[in-house]
């Protein structure tokens, strides 16, 4: 599964166990964060598409380091 986020006027594809860097959060190191701006949602074949975002779904993750 996978899902594509926005956050910072930019876009994410993640899945499961991905590290990305995104803009500076408002979040201490090892908090865990949520987002809720969720574009589009995939498994498979299966795909929903928000508009402009995918109602119910977030996306959870964990803040490794901040620069």
């Amino acid at each position: 599964m996978y899902a594509v986020i926005t956050t910072g006027g930019k876009q994410y594809r993640v899945a499961q166990g991905d590290v990305i860097q995104v803009e500076k959060l408002d979040a201490e190191e090892g908090s865990g964060i949520d987002f809720d701006n969720v574009l589009m949602v995939g498994s498979g074949d299966d795909v929903r598409i928000g508009a402009p975002f995918v109602e119910g779904c977030k996306v959870s993750a964990t803040v490794k380091s901040q620069m």
